[in-house]
């Protein structure tokens, strides 16, 4: 788990080593423990690195193979590598190290950009032929890993975060209209390849994106789940899915429990992160560190689950971590949670994951987490009026996926940002339209949940695991995103998974491991009441962020707007409960914090 870098010259000229070693220098956070650059012909590599697999310096980055002629740089970990090594040596290779960063190149050398079929983990990667000068780029299947580009007529950079291309400097940093939209529109999600500046793009999840040496490109699409019924299933009981679902879950579980450092778990006392624990007790983790995170009640809204946490706690006997965050802490850490964010996101969640994963940095390096699950098994609210008839076709099903999940429609983003900024016609109602439309899901449910494991998924939840625990040099590992499970899921009758109020079919499963007291009770958030509610000197950030200098030049924001939602500061909320005028604030606050002036394109 680590940040890379990498420059590759499209001209003919050598890389800028200093703006790589800078991007590089921009991620320490996510790799403290070394640092490493590499250049060679057109292109040069720059590596943060965390140490979590072969702690020797066997396993540093960039790793060069001189026998096959191959470098890489990469994030991530791969989970099967052990198993994949003793393949590749019954092929006659050889190793040098015990690191699965050398299974990469070994794998690519053997199987070519098919390689990553073989893989199973999360990862990002750049691997170079020393004697071609081709470049592979490469994003695992899910996008728990992230990828970003930014190229001109002269070359091309990539980064594991947004913020380490622009600290390489020469970056487009005007505001994305179409992205804009997409983040005030798809619940702040902007999809691949999209980031909210014209300048910098993300590499898909499941891609692989080829440079060649005449500087002809080419991107490849690796995987996609099928949200259809399969045959071989169709005599399946109830039992028989939640003896499949347990199964494939426990082997997620196990696989990644695979590191050279201890792993524990974050654990909210929700019905997923309290069966992790259990399937990690199950295989014999006793004494495992676990960590919850609560924080003071704000407006009558409460702010920790710590009841149910304790209670998965005691029943497994882990070493549990209780953190109380008080609400002084909170103001100073929300500075730190928007510098760690690559693309600017509005869920309250980051600045708890920020601070949850400081205090967790402190007893260990890795941990898993509960994210994925509502995804992957239909926990929200918006699935089960989507099995109605009214949502069967398309156009329902769209109807009600938008109603429910997006924030405002056109008209309503009119209203809000100057006429610099908008972008032409509803482009995320066409994104999620055609989404929909494409074969491989059937009905309303499968449709949205295809929407969500693919794409909501990676830009919200996913992303702000990756980008909050890298901040403190914290590997998170997400198993209910196993590729086997994800696929496994996506086969199952919506109406199992819809079952008992959301993730029916995991729930029952679930009572074979975890206590029912939290399976049975009201589904509950990561809650943090003081972004909730704004009052105090919350209000006060965000009303100054909105009039300062660097917003008022921007004017990305119709000031009459911002004076309307600053008058009622928690009066308007968006379906899915997010205050409107945090939404608008936190984009302020990430455009000020990253020195992004985002003028109109």
């Amino acid at each position: 788990m680590c940040g890379a870098a990498g420059e590759v010259r499209l001209d003919g000229r050598t890389p800028d080593i200093s703006a790589v070693s800078a991007m590089a220098d921009a991620m320490a956070p996510r790799g403290p423990d070394a640092a490493g650059v590499w250049s060679q012909g057109r292109v040069a590599l720059g590596h943060r690195r965390l140490k979590i697999i072969d702690l020797t310096e066997a396993g540093a980055q960039p790793m060069v193979d001189p026998e096959l002629g191959l470098t890489v740089c990469w994030n991530g970990c791969i989970y099967n590598y052990q198993e994949l090594r003793r393949e590749l040596s019954g092929h006659g290779y050889r190793f040098f190290s015990h690191s699965d960063t050398e299974v990469l190149l070994k794998a690519y050398h053997h199987w070519g950009d098919r390689f990553v079929e073989h893989l199973m983990g999360m990862f990002a990667f750049a691997i170079v032929e020393r004697d071609t000068g081709r470049v592979l780029l490469g994003r695992d299947r899910l996008g728990i890993k992230p990828l970003y580009i930014t190229e001109d007529n002269h070359r091309l950079r990539f980064a594991s975060s947004l913020p380490a291309l622009l600290a390489g400097g020469g970056v487009d940093t005007r505001i994305d209209p179409i992205a804009l939209h997409h983040y005030l529109t798809f619940h702040s999600v902007v999809p691949p390849p999209l980031t909210i500046l014209q300048g910098i793009k993300k590499v898909p999840p499941a891609s692989v994106v080829a440079i060649e040496p005449d500087g002809s490109r080419h991107t490849t699409v690796y995987w996609s789940p099928d949200f259809t019924r399969h045959a071989d299933h169709a005599d399946w009981s109830e039992k028989d899915w939640e003896d499949a679902v347990l199964e494939s879950l426990r082997r997620a579980v196990e696989r990644r429990l695979v590191a050279d450092v201890p792993v524990g778990c974050l654990l909210s006392g929700g019905v997923d992160s309290s069966l992790i624990v259990g399937l990690l007790a199950e295989a014999g983790q006793h004494g495992l560190s676990t960590f919850s995170i609560g924080f003071e009640s704000v407006g009558g809204v409460a702010g920790d689950e710590f009841k149910y946490s304790d209670i998965i706690a005691e029943h497994f006997d882990t070493d549990h971590h209780q953190i109380r965050i008080g609400t002084d802490r909170m103001l100073p850490a929300l500075d730190g949670a928007i510098a760690a964010m690559s693309e600017p996101m509005v869920s309250h969640d980051c600045v708890a994951f920020y601070l949850l994963s400081q205090e967790v940095s402190k007893h260990v390096k890795v941990v898993q987490s509960g994210q994925g699950a509502d995804e992957v098994f239909a926990g929200y609210h918006w699935y089960p009026p989507m099995a109605e008839p009214g949502a069967a076709g398309l156009e329902g099903s769209v109807a009600s996926y938008r109603s429910a999940f997006f924030d405002r429609d056109s008209a309503g983003v009119g209203a809000l940002i100057s006429d610099g900024y908008r972008a032409d016609g509803d482009p995320s109602g066409v994104f999620v339209t055609d989404h929909f439309a494409a074969a491989g899901a059937q009905t309303g449910v499968d449709r949205a949940l295809r929407l969500d494991t693919t794409v909501m998924l990676v830009d919200d939840p996913v992303k702000r695991v990756d980008n909050m625990t890298m901040a403190w040099g914290l590997e998170g590992r997400v198993p209910f995103l196993d590729h086997e499970l994800v696929e496994l899921a996506a086969t199952c009758p919506p109406g199992l998974k819809t079952a008992h109020g959301g993730k029916g079919v995991l729930k029952q499963a679930a009572r074979r491991v975890i206590p029912a007291a939290v399976i049975d009770r009201p589904k509950g958030y990561f809650p943090v009441p003081a972004l909730t509610h704004l009052e105090g000197p919350y209000l006060d950030l965000v009303r100054n962020a909105l009039y300062a200098p660097e917003a008022k030049e921007r004017g990305l924001f119709r000031p009459e707007a911002v004076d309307r939602l600053l008058a009622d500061p928690n009066g308007r909320l968006t379906p899915l409960r997010g205050n409107e005028l945090w939404q608008i604030a936190l984009l302020e606050l990430w455009l000020q914090r990253h020195g992004v002036t985002g003028a109109a394109a």
